[in-house]
């Protein structure tokens, strides 16, 4: 742990009262969803191959593949079937073409309108639905991307800095810092990368806020009371790799297959994942990509992934593993791409009883001041 991370931990603790440490599993979750449809539509098999200003997320060390021009993306996630939304917006900024880039990007995961009934029953027993009010439960972080090519060709280093905000109603927030480091490589076709999310671990104080009669009824309601923490979320290290292969390779037409395999280890316990194991569990994200270009500046892109893969048992009482695939699809013309990615298909049996949780996304990607000479 550096200098500055330990000075910022102490500023956490000293700055709010009785905070207990606590290394929690999941923690900052809504950071590890993914961004960008192309991403998602590959279920997260990126951190070889991502070279756009969503890269920021996956690995900003791919940043310096940006052209020589400004990039913007906005994503829009209908997550869990409309139960959450999930907005990320971001900007890459050339520094220097092809070997410096720098970027930012916010995030924000919420649900709304969710209904707060502590005050439904009130002390007489009866029932009064004029005292249901509703509150939003959101997360928010800021990040501060830079990338650089190194004097090796093909290879990129990258990192992050993140700043987190994450508020549940009048009840609680919390303010974090964490950082993230990235490298890519590429020789020929073979592309190479490796992610260390949360380094430096990220540390969230959480404030908790509730008024005395809110006290009295969750311990009359035998619920414990909320107190102050300091939540730790520990290092993922996630290394990937890919290989492009073109099948048609012409001066104004190609089409390309782009396989990827990420291999995610976790180290916040046992997870039921892949390979579960103390302390370090191994998670598979797969994806594919198949790209038709039949012209200069269009694209027509396929994509589809596998991920999330988790043990369950059946009615029987055997045990299998069930995966999270995904679709996607996307346009690229000139300087505008959009593109479009339905994640947990598995669910979508269930959307005729309300159950099924898919995710439809839908993102965008623009070059601004984009040079023909670079």
């Amino acid at each position: 742990m550096n200098k500055t991370t330990r000075l910022f931990l102490l500023f956490l603790v000293l700055s709010t009262p009785a905070y207990s440490q606590v290394v929690r599993k999941y923690s900052d979750d809504f950071l590890e969803i993914g961004v960008g449809a192309r991403g998602l539509g590959m279920s997260n098999a990126q951190v070889a191959t991502a070279n756009d200003v969503y890269a920021s997320y996956y690995n900003p060390a791919g940043l310096v593949n940006i052209p020589n021009t400004i990039q913007l993306g906005f994503m829009h996630n209908e997550y869990f079937a409309g139960i959450a939304k999930y907005d990320y917006l971001v900007v890459a900024i050339p520094v220097t073409p092809k070997k410096r880039v720098i970027g930012f990007s916010f995030y924000r995961f919420g649900i709304d309108d969710i209904p707060n009934t502590l005050f439904l029953i009130q002390p007489d027993g009866s029932i009064n639905y004029n005292n249901i009010t509703s509150f939003s439960s959101a997360d928010y972080a800021f990040m501060f991307h830079y990338a650089e090519a190194l004097p090796i060709p093909g290879l990129s280093i990258g990192g992050s800095v993140k700043v987190i905000y994450r508020q549940i109603g009048n009840f609680a927030k919390a303010y974090g810092f964490g950082i993230d480091a990235g490298l890519q490589y590429q020789v020929k076709n073979w592309h190479i990368g490796l992610m260390a999310q949360d380094v430096s671990s990220t540390f969230d104080a959480w404030h908790m806020s509730f008024t005395d009669a809110e006290k009295q009824i969750l311990l009359q309601t035998n619920n414990a009371l909320p107190a102050n923490s300091l939540e730790i979320t520990t290092p993922m290290i996630i290394l990937g790799g890919a290989y492009e292969a073109f099948i048609i390779k012409k001066a104004k037409q190609t089409f390309s297959v782009l396989p990827e395999i990420n291999l995610a280890f976790t180290t916040d316990g046992q997870r039921n994942v892949l390979v579960s194991a103390k302390p370090i569990s191994m998670d598979l994200r797969a994806g594919l990509e198949l790209k038709y270009s039949p012209a200069k500046d269009i694209d027509l892109i396929l994509r589809g992934g596998v991920g999330n893969i988790q043990r369950a048992t059946n009615e029987l009482g055997k045990e299998n593993f069930m995966v999270s695939p995904s679709i996607g699809a996307g346009i690229h013309i000139k300087i505008v791409s959009i593109d479009y990615a339905l994640t947990n298909l598995t669910t979508i049996s269930s959307a005729s009883d309300g159950a099924g949780l898919y995710s439809n996304v839908i993102s965008l990607r623009v070059d601004i001041n984009k040079k023909q000479k670079e």
